[in-house]
């Protein structure tokens, strides 16, 4: 995009999505992330759409992480019926942008609360200049060790009863977390919940074989930060065995090009003997429970709910 298009924008602020991934990565890191566009995503507005979500009640918290703070968003129900366990949550953003108050952070934790589901939203460093892995996986083990540390005050449930999940980027993050305590020897999540994750560098074709030319390829680097974290396991879990993982749903689009990337992500995890449901969401697309009240983000939302609250075995 040519600046004299940026400057053009109708909306007075350009829309990085559509920005190569360079240009984006420059103006983000210059002038941060710009409000999102769309009416009715905001607190007030959700409740007024989704009555059930009024009884939520949420709490914002600093968690001191190796690099600073780490902002998490604690989500409960006092109505709901509890239903034993508890998820810690990490939304996407190609490691470039997102927040807690995007709906795929907001508003999907919310549902989740109204169902019995405590949550901890987490937030991250995005890889923007100098930024890149392990920071911002740093910041979410800093936080799921938080979480764990203070489950019974924060959401009422053991630390043997927390779930880990993120979406997009986020499952990058949350299964690469998974990945670096299971090496450290550490207590692993009850359970691991990817939405559309992107696991391998090259998301689209499942591998490792990265096209420098490409977005998806161009992002993957600029998480990675070099060619060899490009070929790290705690970076793109996907580049493991799988050996060791808690139970774990992954859920697909089918309209997604990363699509490949999770579903071979759940060959490997169930030819290493994990538990592991493969769910895909017929004609859904990347993003889609960034979008409230979209039929199949209701549907994936649901899903989730019922197996986080199922009788998930601990892993030994």
């Amino acid at each position: 995009m040519t600046e004299a298009a940026l400057e053009a924008d109708t909306a007075g602020v350009p829309d990085f999505r559509r920005m190569p991934v360079p240009d984006a990565i420059r103006w983000l890191a210059e002038h941060g992330e710009p409000a999102d566009p769309r009416p009715e995503i905001d607190t007030a507005s959700l409740v007024r759409r989704f009555p059930h979500l009024a009884s939520v009640e949420t709490e914002d918290r600093s968690v001191d992480g190796p690099h600073g703070p780490v902002p998490v968003r604690v989500h409960r129900d006092a109505s709901a019926t509890p239903t034993g366990r508890a998820l810690v949550w990490v939304h996407g953003g190609a490691f470039i942008g997102g927040h807690l108050d995007m709906p795929e952070s907001n508003w999907v934790a919310r549902e989740l609360a109204a169902r019995g589901i405590p949550v901890v939203s987490v937030d991250y460093a995005k890889c923007l200049g100098d930024v890149h892995f392990p920071v911002p996986s740093d910041d979410v083990l800093a936080a799921w060790r938080f979480v764990t540390d203070a489950a019974a005050d924060l959401v009422g449930v053991a630390p043997e009863s927390l779930v880990l999940g993120g979406a997009s980027a986020g499952g990058a993050l949350t299964a690469g977390a998974v990945t670096r305590l299971r090496d450290a020897g550490e207590p692993l999540p009850a359970g691991l919940v990817l939405v559309y994750p992107v696991l391998h560098p090259n998301g689209p074709e499942a591998s490792a074989d990265v096209d420098h030319a490409s977005p998806h390829g161009q992002l993957a680097l600029n998480y990675a930060g070099s060619e060899a974290a490009l070929a790290d396991p705690h970076a793109f879990a996907g580049l493991g065995d799988g050996h060791g993982f808690p139970p774990t749903l992954v859920v697909v689009c089918e309209r997604d090009e990363l699509r490949p990337s999770g579903e071979r992500f759940a060959e490997t995890l169930a030819a290493a003997g994990v538990d592991v449901d493969l769910r895909i969401e017929a004609g859904a697309a990347h993003g889609h429970i960034d979008h409230p009240g979209d039929e199949g983000a209701l549907r994936t939302i649901a899903a989730v709910a019922d197996w986080v609250a199922r009788d998930i075995r601990n892993h030994d």
